[in-house]
Protein backbone atom coordinates (compact mmCIF):
# COMPACT_ATOMS: atom_id res chain seq x y z
CA UNK A 1 0.00 0.00 0.00
CA UNK A 2 1.60 3.42 -0.97
CA UNK A 3 1.67 5.88 2.01
CA UNK A 4 -1.33 8.31 2.41
CA UNK A 5 -1.16 11.40 0.61
CA UNK A 6 -4.19 13.90 1.37
CA UNK A 7 -6.33 13.54 4.23
CA UNK A 8 -9.51 11.35 1.55
CA UNK A 9 -6.54 8.68 1.89
CA UNK A 10 -8.17 8.01 5.61
CA UNK A 11 -10.74 5.89 7.30
CA UNK A 12 -11.89 6.73 11.07
CA UNK A 13 -13.92 5.87 13.28
CA UNK A 14 -17.80 7.58 14.01
CA UNK A 15 -18.55 7.28 17.78
CA UNK A 16 -20.30 4.27 17.18
CA UNK A 17 -17.45 2.07 16.02
CA UNK A 18 -18.08 2.19 12.53
CA UNK A 19 -15.88 2.99 10.18
CA UNK A 20 -16.02 6.15 7.63
CA UNK A 21 -14.08 7.03 4.93
CA UNK A 22 -12.78 10.89 4.30
CA UNK A 23 -12.75 10.30 0.96
CA UNK A 24 -16.42 12.33 1.36
CA UNK A 25 -14.16 15.35 2.25
CA UNK A 26 -12.60 15.85 -0.49
CA UNK A 27 -12.67 19.28 -2.36
CA UNK A 28 -13.29 20.55 1.19
CA UNK A 29 -11.81 22.82 3.70
CA UNK A 30 -10.96 20.70 7.22
CA UNK A 31 -10.54 21.88 10.25
CA UNK A 32 -9.12 18.80 12.32
CA UNK A 33 -8.97 19.29 16.21
CA UNK A 34 -8.47 16.64 19.19
CA UNK A 35 -10.71 17.85 21.72
CA UNK A 36 -11.76 17.39 25.54
CA UNK A 37 -14.63 17.81 27.30
CA UNK A 38 -12.86 18.54 30.98
CA UNK A 39 -9.99 20.89 29.67
CA UNK A 40 -9.47 25.08 30.18
CA UNK A 41 -9.66 25.40 26.40
CA UNK A 42 -13.28 23.55 26.28
CA UNK A 43 -15.00 26.64 25.96
CA UNK A 44 -13.37 26.64 22.10
CA UNK A 45 -16.21 24.63 21.08
CA UNK A 46 -17.90 27.79 20.79
CA UNK A 47 -15.61 29.38 18.63
CA UNK A 48 -15.21 25.75 16.45
CA UNK A 49 -19.56 26.01 16.02
CA UNK A 50 -19.31 29.19 15.16
CA UNK A 51 -17.19 28.86 12.29
CA UNK A 52 -18.70 25.67 11.22
CA UNK A 53 -22.16 27.25 10.96
CA UNK A 54 -20.69 30.15 9.39
CA UNK A 55 -18.83 28.31 6.70
CA UNK A 56 -20.36 25.24 6.21
CA UNK A 57 -22.42 26.08 3.19
CA UNK A 58 -19.24 27.26 1.81
CA UNK A 59 -17.33 23.95 1.93
CA UNK A 60 -15.81 23.97 5.52
CA UNK A 61 -16.17 21.46 8.09
CA UNK A 62 -14.63 20.94 11.73
CA UNK A 63 -13.75 17.35 12.59
CA UNK A 64 -13.69 16.87 16.57
CA UNK A 65 -11.42 13.70 17.72
CA UNK A 66 -12.02 13.31 21.00
CA UNK A 67 -9.07 12.53 23.42
CA UNK A 68 -8.22 11.59 26.87
CA UNK A 69 -4.46 11.30 26.14
CA UNK A 70 -3.92 14.79 28.37
CA UNK A 71 -5.15 15.10 32.11
CA UNK A 72 -7.76 12.51 31.42
CA UNK A 73 -9.91 14.99 30.52
CA UNK A 74 -11.84 13.27 28.16
CA UNK A 75 -13.27 10.59 30.37
CA UNK A 76 -16.45 9.86 28.82
CA UNK A 77 -18.23 7.59 26.49
CA UNK A 78 -19.09 8.64 22.59
CA UNK A 79 -22.82 9.30 24.15
CA UNK A 80 -21.49 11.61 27.37
CA UNK A 81 -19.26 13.71 25.29
CA UNK A 82 -22.10 13.98 22.36
CA UNK A 83 -24.50 14.59 25.11
CA UNK A 84 -21.73 17.38 26.72
CA UNK A 85 -21.12 18.99 23.74
CA UNK A 86 -24.48 19.71 22.17
CA UNK A 87 -26.27 20.78 25.39
CA UNK A 88 -23.12 23.29 26.76
CA UNK A 89 -21.97 24.42 23.17
CA UNK A 90 -24.84 23.84 20.92
CA UNK A 91 -22.54 21.36 18.81
CA UNK A 92 -23.72 20.52 15.64
CA UNK A 93 -20.54 19.56 13.67
CA UNK A 94 -19.24 16.04 13.24
CA UNK A 95 -17.76 14.12 16.96
CA UNK A 96 -15.59 11.11 15.65
CA UNK A 97 -14.55 8.10 18.37
CA UNK A 98 -12.23 8.60 21.04
CA UNK A 99 -8.40 8.56 19.72
CA UNK A 100 -5.61 8.63 20.46
CA UNK A 101 -3.24 11.77 19.16
CA UNK A 102 0.57 10.30 20.35
CA UNK A 103 2.34 7.58 21.26
CA UNK A 104 2.10 3.93 20.07
CA UNK A 105 -1.56 3.81 19.33
CA UNK A 106 -1.74 6.70 17.63
CA UNK A 107 -4.72 6.98 14.83
CA UNK A 108 -2.93 6.70 11.70
CA UNK A 109 -4.49 10.24 10.93
CA UNK A 110 -2.77 12.13 13.66
CA UNK A 111 0.37 10.34 12.46
CA UNK A 112 -0.23 11.64 9.10
CA UNK A 113 -0.91 15.28 10.52
CA UNK A 114 2.02 15.51 13.11
CA UNK A 115 4.42 14.27 10.14
CA UNK A 116 2.53 16.82 7.49
CA UNK A 117 3.12 19.49 9.95
CA UNK A 118 5.77 19.34 12.64
CA UNK A 119 4.90 21.94 15.79
CA UNK A 120 7.55 24.32 17.15
CA UNK A 121 10.98 23.34 16.97
CA UNK A 122 10.34 20.88 14.83
CA UNK A 123 8.21 18.42 17.51
CA UNK A 124 5.99 15.66 16.11
CA UNK A 125 3.78 15.38 19.14
CA UNK A 126 0.19 16.98 20.07
CA UNK A 127 1.21 19.07 23.45
CA UNK A 128 -2.42 19.38 24.67
CA UNK A 129 -6.32 19.27 24.00
CA UNK A 130 -7.08 21.57 21.09
CA UNK A 131 -4.07 21.47 18.88
CA UNK A 132 -5.78 22.50 15.60
CA UNK A 133 -4.75 21.55 11.69
CA UNK A 134 -6.21 23.45 8.93
CA UNK A 135 -6.94 21.10 5.63
CA UNK A 136 -6.68 22.49 2.00
CA UNK A 137 -9.29 21.75 -0.53
CA UNK A 138 -6.32 19.62 -1.88
CA UNK A 139 -6.71 17.69 0.77
CA UNK A 140 -3.11 18.56 2.17
CA UNK A 141 -2.51 20.27 5.58
CA UNK A 142 -1.85 23.99 5.46
CA UNK A 143 -1.09 24.73 9.00
CA UNK A 144 -1.05 23.28 12.42
CA UNK A 145 -2.48 25.46 15.14
CA UNK A 146 -1.49 25.50 19.17
CA UNK A 147 -3.99 24.68 21.68
CA UNK A 148 -3.99 28.69 22.70
CA UNK A 149 -4.67 29.72 19.16
CA UNK A 150 -8.92 30.17 19.66
CA UNK A 151 -10.60 29.21 16.39
CA UNK A 152 -11.74 32.92 15.68
CA UNK A 153 -7.83 33.59 15.04
CA UNK A 154 -8.07 31.08 12.23
CA UNK A 155 -11.16 32.79 10.78
CA UNK A 156 -8.90 34.45 8.36
CA UNK A 157 -7.23 31.46 6.92
CA UNK A 158 -9.84 29.30 6.13
CA UNK A 159 -11.55 32.45 4.38
CA UNK A 160 -8.71 32.34 2.16
CA UNK A 161 -8.93 28.80 1.34
CA UNK A 162 -12.76 28.95 0.68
Amino acid sequence: MSSPQTIADFSVKLPNGEAHSLRDKAGKVLLVVNTASKCGFTPQYDGLEALWRKYVDRGFEVLAFPCNQFGGQEPGTAEEIDTFCKVNFGVSFPLMAKIEVNGAGADPLYQWLKNAAPGVLGTKGIKWNFTKFLIGRDGKVVRRYGPTDKPEKLEADIAALL
